[in-house]
C-alpha cells in the first residue's frame, strides 16, 4: 500500500466510523469505503460563500458586493 492509499484508508475508515458508528469492515480499501459513505449520506444543503471557514479574499467575487453583516 502506498502513502497516499494509507493516508485515504485512515481518513475513510474515520469518517466510516463518524457516519456509521461502526468500525469499517475488514480489508475494505479507502476508495471503495468512500464510495460507500458519499452513496449513504443525505444530500446537505452547503453555501461555501457563506461559509465562516474561508478568507473574505477567497469567497468575494465581482458578482458578490462584500458585506459586512456576514462578520457576525
Amino acid at each position: 500500500m502506498t502513502e497516499r492509499e494509507q493516508r485515504l484508508h485512515e481518513e475513510a475508515s474515520a469518517l466510516w466510523r463518524e457516519v456509521f458508528g461502526e468500525s469499517p469492515p475488514l480489508r475494505m480499501d479507502g476508495s471503495t469505503m468512500l464510495d460507500i459513505v458519499t452513496r449513504c449520506v443525505d444530500d446537505i444543503s452547503y453555501s461555501r460563500v457563506i461559509s465562516p471557514h474561508l478568507r473574505p479574499s477567497t469567497i468575494i467575487g465581482p458578482s458578490l458586493p462584500w458585506d459586512d453583516s456576514r462578520l457576525t
